[in-house]
C-alpha cells in the first residue's frame, strides 16, 4: 500500500516541484497537431495539473485550458504561476469527478499524473467530457537511466532511500502504453528533454519526489549526503545534466470497450 493518499502527497512540497522540476519540449505542440488535430480553437482540460508545469504550455499558445487540480496547495500555486492567462481556469476536481460539462472539451491531457488516478473510473470521465472524436494524452518526462552515469547513480539512490518507490514505479508501468485506451487506437511518441541543475536545484529536485523522506526524517540526512557525492563525482562548471525521454501516448477512448 501506497503511505500517503495520491490526492495529498505532494502537499508539503509544492515549493521544491514549483524550482525544480522539469518543463516539457515544445515539440509537443507539434505532435498535437499532428496526431490530435490541435489548433488555437481547441478546448483542453489538463488533468492532475499540479502546479501548472504543461498548463502553461498549452495556455501560452492562447488555448482555452481547464487545470484541474485536487490538491489545494498545488492548485493554488498554478493559478499564481499562471496568472497573467486570461484563458487558465483553475478548477478543484479529480480525474475521476472533474466538475466539467459533458461534451466539452477537445483535448484531454495528463502530464506526470495518470499513474495517480483510478483508472476506469478516470476513462469514463474523460468519456464524458471530451466531444465526439476528442483526444486524450498522457506524457511523462521519464529520468534516463540507460546510457547516464549520473542517472544511473541517482536511480540507485532513489531506489535505496525511496520510502515506496517500488510501488509509485509499478504504478507508472501500468498506466503507460495502451493501458488507458484499450481497444481503441493510439500511438507512443518520444522527445528528448533536460534540466542542468546546480546542487541546491538537484537537491530541491530529489525532496520533490514524494516517494523520498523529507527534511526532518533521520533517513533524509544520509540520502542528502549521497546526493552530494553523486554531484561532486559528474559535476561540469557547478552543474550536473539530468537527461530525460520524454514519452506521450496519444489517442482515443471511442465511447465505450
Amino acid at each position: 500500500m501506497l503511505e500517503i493518499e495520491p490526492t495529498k502527497r505532494f502537499s508539503s512540497r509544492v515549493g521544491y516541484y514549483v524550482r525544480s522540476r522539469p518543463s516539457y519540449p515544445d515539440g509537443i505542440l507539434r505532435i498535437l497537431e499532428q496526431d490530435c488535430d490541435f489548433s488555437p480553437s481547441s478546448v483542453v482540460a489538463d488533468i492532475g495539473s499540479g502546479t501548472g508545469i504543461f498548463t502553461r504550455l498549452l495556455a501560452a499558445e492562447g488555448n482555452r485550458v481547464f487545470g484541474v487540480e485536487p490538491n489545494r496547495e498545488m492548485r493554488r500555486a498554478a493559478e499564481e504561476y499562471l496568472a497573467e492567462y486570461a484563458n487558465f481556469l483553475s478548477v478543484d476536481g479529480t480525474a475521476e469527478a472533474t466538475t466539467l460539462p459533458s461534451h466539452s472539451v477537445d483535448l484531454v491531457t495528463c502530464a506526470q499524473a495518470a499513474h495517480w488516478f483510478g483508472r476506469d473510473h478516470a476513462v469514463r470521465e474523460f468519456r464524458r467530457i471530451l466531444k465526439p472524436n476528442g483526444f486524450l494524452l498522457l506524457v511523462w518526462n521519464d529520468r534516463r537511466i540507460e546510457g547516464s552515469s549520473f542517472g544511473s547513480e541517482y536511480e540507485e539512490l532513489v531506489s535505496e532511500f525511496g520510502i515506496d518507490y517500488d510501488q509509485v514505479s509499478e504504478r507508472g508501468r501500468a498506466s503507460a502504453g495502451g493501458n488507458f485506451f484499450g481497444r481503441h487506437p493510439w500511438v507512443e511518441r518520444k522527445l528528448s528533454n533536460y534540466q542542468d541543475l546546480d546542487y541546491p536545484v538537484l537537491e530541491e529536485r530529489l525532496l520533490s519526489s514524494s516517494y523520498v523522506p523529507q527534511l526532518g526524517d533521520e533517513r533524509c540526512p544520509p540520502m542528502l549526503a549521497k546526493l552530494r557525492q553523486i554531484f561532486e563525482r559528474y559535476q561540469q562548471a557547478g552543474r550536473i545534466r539530468m537527461e530525460y525521454d520524454t514519452k506521450l501516448y496519444v489517442g482515443q477512448l471511442g465511447t465505450a470497450d
